[in-house]
């Protein structure tokens, strides 16, 4: 009778539990973190949610589209607290979640005691970076979907242009995938170091520079820029006005080219002097078009996509021909 129950419960747990053996241990360790991130991830999403509802009823009430009303995100803090959580959103990952991953069992002999059993190391480490890149990919893909269902409709009023990184960076695929390489770098970065305060330290730091430099770079020439060009005394057409202005010059019928601040003399006739010297008749800009938007993004979220898996291929292959 005894025997018969306890078969009963076992076969009762085996069908409740979702994961079993190694997956579940990983996901039993890093609980914590796992109910962490994705407290944040539902957080953010359902204020996103309240913050387009607002937006929606403030531009009813106000008249638009038919009404222009400028940028009524202006003096909205809703707004760039959110902003700002979803920018700090890599740096959490790869700190709290990437750079302790390996190296914490590193420190505490963790990772010797688990490999010296049934498992093998890159069983381990596979399972380890299931979790965080799980992790990364729902919060990444879930964020991304309603920062850009929130701002693609209502881009006109929004104060950011599409190429600053608190747009082109939230929405369509470089969330997930920055998320994504990220978190492998700080992976990468705790295998290395061994220890987890000097690990998180160096990711935070290596984040911090990869986000606010290099990334700021690479972003604006993940496009072709394009040229036109229009008269000297004229406006320039309003089919730019969500273009992302790189560079401005005046030029000559000639097609030579001037810097910006070529013929700035104090007085007219001095500056006309200046430009009929030259022959400067045209304003001349080089822009990235919002056409290109789509396009950048998935070029950007392809380099990110391949330094994860190159940062992927070096730690497996660390792990599993190095000492732990």
């Amino acid at each position: 009778m005894s025997t018969t129950l306890t078969e009963k419960s076992a076969a009762t747990d085996s069908r409740r539990r979702l994961l079993r053996g190694l997956p579940w241990l990983v996901v039993r360790q890093h609980r914590t973190a796992l109910v962490c991130v994705l407290g944040l991830t539902l957080l953010c999403a359902l204020w996103i949610v309240y913050e387009r509802h607002t937006l929606v009823q403030l531009l009813d009430a106000k008249g638009w589209p038919e009404k222009d009303v400028g940028s009524v995100l202006q003096e909205d803090r809703g707004y760039r607290y959110i902003t700002t959580v979803l920018g700090s959103l890599p740096l959490i990952l790869a700190v709290f979640i990437g750079a302790p991953l390996i190296a914490g069992d590193q420190e505490t002999g963790t990772a010797q005691l688990v490999t010296t059993q049934s498992v093998t190391r890159r069983q381990w480490l596979i399972a380890k970076l299931g979790l965080a890149y799980s992790l990364a990919l729902v919060s990444g893909l879930v964020l991304s979907a309603l920062f850009t269902w929130w701002w693609k409709p209502y881009r006109s009023v929004f104060l950011s242009q599409w190429i600053d990184g608190v747009i082109f960076d939230n929405t369509g695929p470089v969330l997930p995938a920055l998320l994504l390489f990220l978190t492998a770098a700080g992976v990468t970065i705790g295998i290395l170091a061994r220890r987890v305060l000097p690990a998180m330290v160096i990711t935070f730091l290596f984040t911090a520079i990869t986000t606010l430099f290099v990334w700021d770079e690479i972003r604006v020439r993940l496009g072709s820029s394009q040229m036109f060009t229009y008269p000297l005394n004229s406006e320039l057409p309003d089919r730019f006005r969500d273009s992302y202005e790189v560079e401005r010059w005046v030029g000559s019928a000639d097609g030579d080219l001037y810097g910006w601040g070529a013929c700035t003399e104090a007085t007219v006739e001095a500056r006309n002097a200046c430009l009929q010297e030259h022959g400067i008749v045209n304003n001349v800009i080089e822009y990235l078009g919002y056409d290109q938007m789509a396009a950048m993004q998935w070029t950007a979220a392809g380099l990110l996509l391949a330094g994860t898996a190159l940062l992927t291929g070096f730690a497996l292959w660390r792990v599993t021909h190095r000492p732990l």
